[in-house]
């Protein structure tokens, strides 16, 4: 036999917005007392017509039902947000308080809640609060209900905690909040790339060179596996930054098999591979990046040149490039004879010596050497890949007496 129903197992869906609910329980056990209640019937009118006028207009009824309707949405979202859902306690909020304090409340809740960011990137965001842009959205928020307003809440916070980490990740390492908001990067990229610096020992979040030397330095340490390279947790990092800072790490060491491959270039892996491009973080500094390519231009250009920089040794250069072969400065007879047969055989092609200057020779150097150059192509053009009975004497001439030939 199965048992009867009484009314108390019975449980009735109550569609009622919270407001309602709790004026009821209010009244019903002597919460809100007739002078409130006298309040609340007047402020109900100035707050509709307040309300229609702050999203559209106040003069046309369907817009004044709308109003109607978001006000006692926004008490009842501040009320049952605030209170658990406890009606009691809702009760004596709306006796302690006006009621157009409440509906401001409820506003005030879902303006922060727009005004804070829907994702991680600095450069999508805007930090300047509720503005009256917002309206349309405080317009369709006003209406939804307090679930979704927690899920939406959530959310976000989840977002603001990711950003709040990677700023102070960065503070930690001499970069401040607005350089980061400028430089309008992906929190997670910033959290990750100060995890590569921690576990290198760097204390400076890096520009591109750095980032660079950083990664090469990974690579050099000869890292076995991602799990044997060791991530120092920042002095003082709050606890409340610990588990998204866990998390991020979780996606660095995933990253790290490609990251510590030495056959792959860095620039080609961070910039240029799609997976990669905009993952990490690093400061841009196009000075520094030119500073360093000059330094390594002029390393390479001293060390092919022999620190010799006459017409002579320039043109001996220059000439073995655009005949594809290794660079020289100096010539035997016979290796200047064959430089000449392979320019006869498989042409001379002067731009891969301008490309050459312009990659590596010193910048304030380059349109003099780019001059040298072009003076002697324009010379010694035909005379180099003249086909004439003559043509490799008259060429081998012509390198003794302009380059260097020994």
């Amino acid at each position: 036999m199965s048992a009867e129903k009484t009314p108390s197992s019975v449980s009735l869906y109550d569609a009622r917005p919270f407001f309602e609910k709790a004026l009821q329980y209010g009244v019903q056990n002597g919460i809100i007392d007739s002078q409130k209640l006298d309040a609340i019937c007047a402020d109900a009118p100035k707050g509709m017509v307040q309300i229609a006028r702050y999203f559209g207009t106040e003069f046309l009824r369907p817009e004044l039902e709308k109003a109607k309707d978001r006000m006692v949405n926004l008490v009842s979202l501040y009320l049952e947000s605030t209170t658990g859902g406890d009606l009691r306690q809702a009760a004596e909020s709306l006796q302690g308080h006006s009621f157009l304090s409440r509906s401001k409340s409820g506003s005030d809740m879902l303006k922060a809640l727009i005004a804070m960011p829907q994702n991680s990137h600095f450069g999508m965001n805007e930090r300047g609060g509720f503005t009256d842009a917002h309206i349309p959205v405080l317009a369709k928020w006003s209406l939804r209900s307090l679930p979704d307003y927690q899920a939406e809440l959530a959310k976000r916070q989840q977002v603001m905690q990711v950003m709040d980490a990677a700023i102070w990740l960065a503070d930690a390492l001499g970069m401040d909040d607005a350089e980061l908001e400028e430089a309008g990067k992906d929190a997670e990229a910033v959290i990750r790339t100060a995890l590569l610096v921690l576990a290198c020992g760097r204390t400076d979040m890096p520009d591109w060179v750095a980032f660079e030397k950083m990664v090469a330095a990974l690579r050099k340490k000869g890292v076995a596996s991602p799990a044997t390279l060791k991530f120092k947790r920042p002095k003082g990092l709050p606890e409340d930054f610990a588990k998204v800072v866990a998390d991020v790490q979780l996606s660095v060491l995933a990253d790290l098999p490609k990251i510590l491959d030495a056959t792959l270039p860095a620039r080609r892996l961070f910039d240029q591979t799609p997976a990669f491009v905009g993952r990490y973080f690093w400061v841009e500094d196009g000075l520094n990046e030119v500073d360093n390519h000059d330094r390594l231009a002029s390393d390479t250009w001293h060390k092919t040149t022999g620190g010799s920089n006459d017409d002579g040794t320039l043109l001996t250069l220059f000439l073995c490039i655009a005949a594809g072969s290794k660079p020289q400065t100096l010539l035997s007879e016979k290796s200047a004879g064959t430089l000449i047969r392979k320019i006869q055989k498989s042409g001379f092609k002067p731009d891969v010596t301008e490309q050459y200057i312009l990659a590596h020779a010193p910048v304030q150097y380059q349109n003099d050497y780019l001059q040298l150059w072009t003076h002697f192509v324009e010379e010694a053009r035909q005379t180099l890949q003249s086909d004439s009975v003559h043509a490799f004497n008259d060429a081998l001439a012509l390198l003794r007496r302009e380059c260097n030939v020994k």
